[in-house]
């Protein structure tokens, strides 16, 4: 399992009961989570949180806040993310993300140390985690989401993370159309950050459903590759697509295209109550082998 394990401002603290208790910088919130199955004894740190999630029988639910700002920032190194509750229970960044921005950063870091510049395309690209750190290890960015509202949240987070004014474009569209056009005008990628919904609707209304439109995306995706790619990340939260599955598709778009590894795994966040680790979705990974970089 890839742990997110150097978070200094984010923390599991407990899990119990179908909720896991987290610390967001100073602010503890309480949030439904679909892995704890479990129901163990909740201890004093479950105590005064600043904010609860609850889940509704009806499906969604609804915050309940104590004493929660409307909006909160927390670090990752150099990185800082403005952080707002909305609805079904996110906070606009996922945590576990950063062990797959541990893992390509140095990669672009080292390629851009050679001199050689490097293009990433970032699809389904949300808030901007994964945005900011490529653009601070030294990538070109281009980020793609279908919600104005995230890319206008992401621009909010590259400001605030002394990127401003660095090489990132901002696209609000549909990725599978984006990519499409992309392909008609010849344009190369040096790597790829793919992060699909379970289900997702594009700006025009465009239907979006993981299973049935991950592989021919990754298949049209993985002809913007350039002729040295770097790497190639594909994530996933949707329930029944285990890492080898994507280790599968991995290998069925990327096969002959260049030499590297491809890797599959669970991500997981550290709980540190009592040492075990909460498994938060999944990644497959492509490398490209040290002398095509």
């Amino acid at each position: 399992m890839w742990l997110a394990e150097n978070w200094k401002d984010y923390e599991v603290i407990d899990t119990s009961g179908g909720e896991k208790l987290e610390r967001w910088g100073q602010y503890r919130l309480i949030r439904p989570d679909p892995q704890v199955i479990w129901d163990t004894p909740r201890g004093k740190s479950w105590k005064n949180s600043n904010a609860h999630y609850l889940r509704s029988a009806k499906g969604g639910g609804e915050w309940e806040f104590f004493d929660l700002p409307e909006e909160w920032t927390i670090r990752y190194g150099e990185l800082r993310f403005h952080l707002k509750p909305f609805s079904f229970k996110h906070t606009g960044l996922f945590p576990e993300q950063a062990a797959n921005w541990d893992w390509f950063m140095p990669l672009i870091r080292d390629a851009v140390q050679r001199g050689r510049g490097v293009r990433v395309l970032n699809l389904f690209a949300y808030t901007g985690g994964a945005t900011c750190a490529a653009a601070k290890a030294g990538a070109q960015v281009t980020h793609v989401d279908a919600s104005k509202g995230m890319v206008s949240w992401a621009r909010e987070n590259a400001a605030a993370s002394g990127l401003g004014s660095a090489p990132i474009r901002w696209l609000v569209d549909d990725c599978m159309k984006f990519v499409e056009r992309e392909l008609r005008r010849g344009s190369r990628y040096d790597a790829v950050i793919m992060d699909p919904p379970s289900y997702g609707r594009g700006p025009k209304g465009e239907i979006w459903k993981m299973e049935e439109g991950v592989f021919e995306l990754l298949r049209k995706t993985s002809g913007l590759l350039s002729e040295k790619p770097l790497f190639f990340l594909l994530s996933s939260y949707t329930t029944g697509l285990q890492p080898a599955v994507l280790r599968y598709l991995l290998h069925t778009v990327l096969d002959g295209k260049t030499a590297g590894v491809i890797e599959a795994d669970e991500l997981g966040l550290p709980v540190s109550s009592n040492g075990l680790v909460l498994p938060c979705g999944a990644a497959g990974r492509f490398t490209a082998t040290e002398n095509t970089r």
